[in-house]
């Protein structure tokens, strides 16, 4: 399945809300492990992490 959004992170861990306010999810803290990238599994957002 492909990913809804593709967002780039400049840090290994962080949070997704959804990002529509009211609209979006409850916050979840990720982190991006050795594939550089990881899934929302609420919304399906993909975070990459950028290259230095």
């Amino acid at each position: 399945m492909e990913p809804v959004e593709i967002v780039q992170v400049n840090q290994q861990t962080f949070h997704c809300d959804g990002g529509n306010d009211v609209l979006g999810h409850p916050r979840v803290f990720l982190n991006i492990g050795q594939e550089s990238k990881v899934d929302c599994p609420y919304c399906g957002r993909r975070y990459v992490l950028k290259a230095d």
